[in-house]
């Protein structure tokens, strides 16, 4: 009774869909952030996957498992539900849909993790001048972003693109089926390589280079900008949700970073979840990023600055489902048993493509150094630290590019990955030679969401100044750290004899 009267004292609640790559959640949270004990609901979904690299989920299947999360949070919230003052959605950045003149989707989504648009990518990066298109938009001519997604759709589906009145990320796609209208916000138009940064408009020249007319890309709005009323069946499914504020979907990554109390400046995220990044949040106005790196907005006001991996967690799933390896629940204690480098294998952790630092699109994984008595926890192990190699080389990047020489950010853990596994962590800390804060936040996207709804909604004055809940810092190991860096060396040998030096 003492938890549910606390509870009840913090209202409005904030109602958080958060769609990730293979499942989505719903969770409530509580006007001071906390997520509201017992409330949560989640429902998996499987993506469309082929040899040539297509990752994709059909559109109207996703926004139905978002909706069976939304029954289940709802029915277990009970008399709660009536005291839900916004709803707040985060979902996997870089996605494209296409809609017709009704509507209806003439694409699955593709995902960031399709890599079938390398070639587009490429045909792309020889026609324009790429450094320019990545200070303007922040971002890559990749495989990842729409402009090579509408490419190669132009290419390989012609009848598809021309019925395509809209072009979407599936966030305002859910937002259209839910309610009938949708805002893209600076955040999600920011992940999709379209978007001037500085100017907070569509790329006019990516736009006729593609084919793109201004009215087939989405209305922009800022986070803030929240749509009222449902469509009349959804209206009548949940009353509770009709006339209060349904805020633009926000990238991912963004809200955890706002989530993990990374929405100031010198406290970076690190995550591994399904993927991997490193984000620190900057000005949005003063700084351009480098090479490797890419630059994206939470808000007109915030930016972030940081380089992703395509992969994560999504390494180790697949090894347990298709080597059939244990999974690192059961594994930890054999694997962390191993010395470091101790296995003799160098990877190249590539099995959806690469992104920072090289952009290397049609990379693909690499185990080198099998032996006859390597074993899967060999195999365990050094797949870890080659996921903490490519992290180094982003770490390493944002200290060059924040001068951060001097003063050492403070780096805060959060992602499913990296949060269950004590054994990842310490590899990431020795591997990077900094302390790692692990946040207890383990739902760090829902809760950034539900804190930016209560910011927009003037009860918090601002997301910045609330204080993270840590846990005890992982502490960094010189002697271990001096291994990893020279197995990081045979790494980086390996990627420049198969993939060249990384491109500028």
């Amino acid at each position: 009774m003492e938890q549910k009267t606390s509870v009840q004292q913090h209202t409005p609640f904030i109602l958080s869909l958060d769609v990730g790559t293979s499942s989505t959640r719903a969770l409530l949270f509580a006007a001071n952030g906390d997520a509201v004990p017992g409330i949560q609901a989640q429902e998996t979904y499987e993506l469309t996957l082929s040899n040539d690299g297509e990752v994709s989920v059909d559109a109207d299947k996703l926004v139905a498992a978002v909706a069976s999360t939304i029954d289940k949070a709802l029915k277990a919230a009970g008399p709660l539900t009536f005291s839900i003052g916004a709803v707040a959605t985060d979902t996997f950045w870089h996605s494209l849909v296409g809609v017709d003149t009704d509507g209806r989707p003439v694409t699955h989504v593709i995902t960031w993790e399709d890599t079938r648009p390398r070639q587009a990518a490429a045909e792309l990066s020889a026609q324009l001048d790429r450094r320019a298109v990545h200070e303007r938009t922040g971002a890559r001519l990749h495989a990842s972003y729409w402009p090579a997604k509408l490419r190669f759709l132009a290419k390989t589906q012609p009848d598809a693109f021309s019925r395509a009145a809209q072009w979407l990320s599936f966030g305002e796609y859910l937002h259209r089926q839910l309610l009938g209208r949708s805002v893209c916000g600076l955040s999600m138009a920011s992940g999709t390589g379209m978007l001037v940064i500085r100017e907070r408009n569509w790329d006019r020249e990516l736009m006729g280079v593609l084919g793109i007319r201004p009215e087939q890309l989405p209305q922009l709005g800022d986070f803030q900008d929240g749509i009222r009323g449902l469509r009349p069946e959804y209206a009548a499914r949940w009353p509770a949700l009709r006339d209060i504020p349904w805020y633009p979907a926000l990238g991912d990554g963004a809200a955890a970073n706002v989530g993990s109390g990374c929405a100031i400046m010198g406290n970076w995220a690190l995550t591994i979840g399904t993927s991997s990044a490193i984000r620190a949040v900057v000005s949005p106005d003063k700084v351009v990023p480098p090479a490797g790196l890419w630059l994206y907005l939470v808000d007109s006001s915030r930016a972030l600055l940081g380089g992703a991996l395509s992969e994560g967690g999504n390494v180790f799933a697949w090894m347990e489902k298709t080597l059939q390896l244990p999974s690192l629940k059961y594994a930890e204690p054999q694997v962390a048993a191993l010395p470091p480098d101790s296995h003799g294998l160098t990877i190249l952790p590539f099995i959806s493509g690469e992104r920072s630092l090289g952009w290397h699109a049609e990379a693909r994984a690499v185990v080198a150094g099998i032996m006859t008595h390597t074993t899967q926890f060999d195999i365990l192990r050094a797949s870890m630290e080659a996921l903490a190699y490519q992290l180094r080389a982003v770490y390493q990047q944002l200290i060059q590019a924040l001068d951060m020489q001097e003063t050492e950010p403070k780096l805060i853990a959060s992602g499913g990955a990296l949060l269950s596994s004590p054994v990842l962590q310490q590899i990431v800390v020795d591997t990077l030679g900094t302390s790692l804060y692990p946040s207890n936040e383990h739902e760090a996207s829902a809760r950034g969401v539900a804190l930016l709804a209560l910011e927009a909604m003037g009860i918090l004055p601002d997301v910045g100044k609330v204080l993270p809940s840590l846990a005890a810092p992982v502490q960094p190991d010189a002697g271990r750290g001096e291994i990893y860096q020279q197995a990081a060396a045979r790494q980086w040998e390996l990627y420049k004899t198969l993939l060249g030096d990384i491109s500028e």
